[in-house]
């Protein structure tokens, strides 16, 4: 994807939350639309500063609360770890989270989505929403 494409996207999120676009703003959000996995605020901080050292700390702190309080985020606290962000507009997915490195892996399961329905159906409840948030750690 091109550099001006991201560059869209970010500014894109940037108005969505009626954020002025600004600079360091730009490199905050470009780290988001970026990000293949799901960074806490001092590793969206580390990487917005690499593409832009101008960014402050609480820059990007208070830009991540202002994306997150108007919906553009989903976080994620993983068994009490830093809050994690990524972009609420991804389609659903769950996530694998390995206990001893952190790392955390995204999987979408047709057959535990249709389980979830049913068990739900059965006791007389639809799903409006949910989280499904395994921890494991490497076999063997």
């Amino acid at each position: 994807m091109s550099e001006h494409v991201h560059s869209d996207e970010g500014d894109a999120l940037l108005k969505d939350a009626s954020l002025r676009i600004t600079k360091p703003r730009q490199a905050i959000a470009r780290v988001l639309v970026d990000a293949e996995d799901h960074p806490d605020a001092e590793q969206v901080w580390s990487r917005a500063r690499e593409n832009d050292p101008s960014v402050s700390q609480a820059t990007a702190y208070r830009t991540l609360a202002v994306l997150a309080e108007k919906g553009l985020l989903r976080t994620h606290t993983f068994d009490g770890s830093a809050t994690r962000y990524e972009l609420a507009e991804r389609p659903h997915h769950d996530h694998l989270i390995d206990v001893e490195t952190g790392e955390v892996r995204e999987f979408v399961s047709r057959e535990i989505e249709r389980l979830q329905a049913r068990v739900a159906e059965e006791h007389g409840y639809e799903i409006i929403a949910h989280r499904l948030e395994l921890y494991c750690r490497k076999a063997g």
